[in-house]
């Protein structure tokens, strides 16, 4: 059953996907993307449809509830929740299109898989009824699994070279295999490309509208929601892998301590021997932090879900916890990949593919610490 069209709730149709998704991780890092059965489970679970106007037959939902089936995906496959939680915000980026816009982009149905860049490395050509665009954009996540991308590209105005966001369906963009990173491997993040074509108006928004949160014809709070304040978006698939690192390090570290404790050696003197006390703080250490980590990310959606009401200082609040929420998971993982020995580092071990793809995703522009903290920083200290 299509989990989409049930009362069932996001986190819960997620945990169905996350065990498509985890038979399907080691084939997703091998062939660098997505398997069609992991994109169809997602799809099925609701994450498309999630930010989708409730006219459009969308559910029009949460932040909260985004994040803690994010982070579900994510104890399975970073890579699935990174997708996932991308096509989610891209719905919720669509809707800030004229209403004719978004007619076509759901006209048959809420589930089309978004993705998408806001970088404006395309140019768009003014023309009769709107724009031609052209351009080609790295990193598209989950790219040869869309139906539709949003491409941001600069186009002259009155005012000046301004950037603009596009809406272009998948028959009119085609892709180049770029995409062959050490960590995420699994999201196929490779190039688009489109050559020349003609957007018409309603398929375009300004993006300092989108950045800002004034959508041109829905009006509901998760949309009137400042860019910044939505960085849950990349901080959830590392909260969710975090975990799932954890639970790796367990399985391999668990049947470690009980041999040693049924069959104690006495080491030499001045020879290393096994520490169960090393791996109890690992334990205790990760675990603390990943609840830490979850807290800053459950109020950052907390925060999101205000919608209208956000302050300035709420968002750069906000931006601030998800890049050091992120970087606190990225002490976690480093510590269990160190703490899981020789034997754990192993390519079939899940903790050293938890490992690549959190570091790799803590990369992104949006989850910089030092970013975010001069942002936060500017709003709290008037000089």
């Amino acid at each position: 059953m299509d989990k989409s069209l049930t009362a069932t709730a996001l986190p819960d149709a997620a945990a169905d996907a996350a065990s498509v998704a985890a038979r399907s991780a080691a084939d997703a890092e091998a062939n660098r993307k997505l398997a069609p059965e992991v994109v169809r489970a997602v799809r099925d679970a609701g994450f498309a449809r999630h930010f989708v106007p409730l006219g459009h037959g969308g559910r029009q939902g949460t932040f909260r509830e985004l994040t803690t089936a994010v982070a579900v995906l994510g104890e399975a496959c970073a890579a699935t929740a990174w997708c996932a939680s991308l096509s989610a915000h891209m719905s919720r980026m669509a809707a800030h299109l004229p209403a004719a816009g978004l007619d076509e982009l759901w006209a048959d149905g809420p589930d089309p898989l978004l993705v998408g860049s806001l970088t404006p490395l395309g140019s768009a050509e003014p023309v009769d009824g709107g724009y031609r665009l052209s351009g080609r954009w790295p990193f598209i996540s989950a790219v040869d699994h869309s139906d539709w991308a949003l491409l941001a590209a600069v186009t002259r105005t009155d005012e000046g070279p301004q950037p603009r966001v596009f809406a272009v369906p998948r028959a009119q963009y085609r892709t180049m295999d770029t995409w062959f990173n050490v960590g995420m491997a699994g999201t196929g993040s490779n190039t688009l490309i489109v050559d020349g074509v003609v957007v018409p108006e309603a398929r375009s928004m300004s993006r300092e509208d989108l950045f800002t949160g004034r959508p041109a014809a829905v009006d509901a709070p998760c949309y009137a929601v400042p860019m910044q304040a939505t960085t849950t978006m990349f901080a959830a698939p590392a909260l969710g892998a975090a975990r799932g690192a954890l639970k790796a390090w367990l399985g391999h570290v668990t049947p470690k301590i009980a041999a040693a404790a049924r069959n104690p050696v006495q080491a030499l003197p001045g020879m290393p021997t096994f520490n169960r006390a090393a791996h109890d703080v690992v334990l205790a250490r990760s675990a603390a932090e990943i609840d830490a980590a979850q807290m800053l990310l459950d109020r950052a959606s907390a925060t999101a879900d205000l919608g209208p009401a956000i302050t300035r200082l709420d968002t750069m609040r906000a931006w601030r916890d998800c890049a050091v929420a992120t970087d606190a998971l990225v002490t976690v993982v480093n510590r269990l990949f160190r703490g899981v020995g020789t034997t754990g580092q192993a390519r079939g071990n899940a903790v050293q593919r938890f490992w690549r793809d959190v570091n790799s995703l803590a990369g992104h522009q949006g989850l910089q610490v030092e970013s975010a903290a001069v942002a936060y920083s500017h709003e709290v200290i008037e000089v």
